[in-house]
């Protein structure tokens, strides 16, 4: 995720809550992975290799935007994917390095 914004972060050790203020909510276009919006308030609980209950976070499929709730990385097979879920079940796969290459291009 861009962190361009960004005017607060939020770690609770106990509870594994992550919660981020930005100015404005924005959108950034991933070239394999497509527009993503992200909101002026996102929050999540994290776990291994994992993001629960997501908010503030949309990707655009087929001219709809969708809300993701759940991603996680499943770091078991070779190769490694991350997986994008939302909250009716529905969920998107795309290779690890495909997010890598991206986040590298960023810098």
């Amino acid at each position: 995720m861009p962190l361009n914004h960004l005017n607060e972060f939020g770690y609770k050790k106990t509870t594994r809550f992550i919660g981020l203020k930005q100015e404005k909510a924005f959108k950034y276009l991933f070239k394999k992975l497509g527009l993503t919006s992200y909101g002026a308030e996102i929050t999540t609980l994290t776990g291994d290799c994992q993001l629960k209950r997501l908010t503030g976070v949309k990707s655009k499929e087929m001219m709809i935007w969708i809300t993701l709730f759940d991603v996680f990385m499943d770091d078991t097979k070779v190769p490694r994917k991350n997986y994008f879920a939302n909250l009716m079940g529905l969920s998107q796969s795309y290779l690890t390095t495909t997010v890598e290459d991206e986040l590298k291009e960023m810098k």
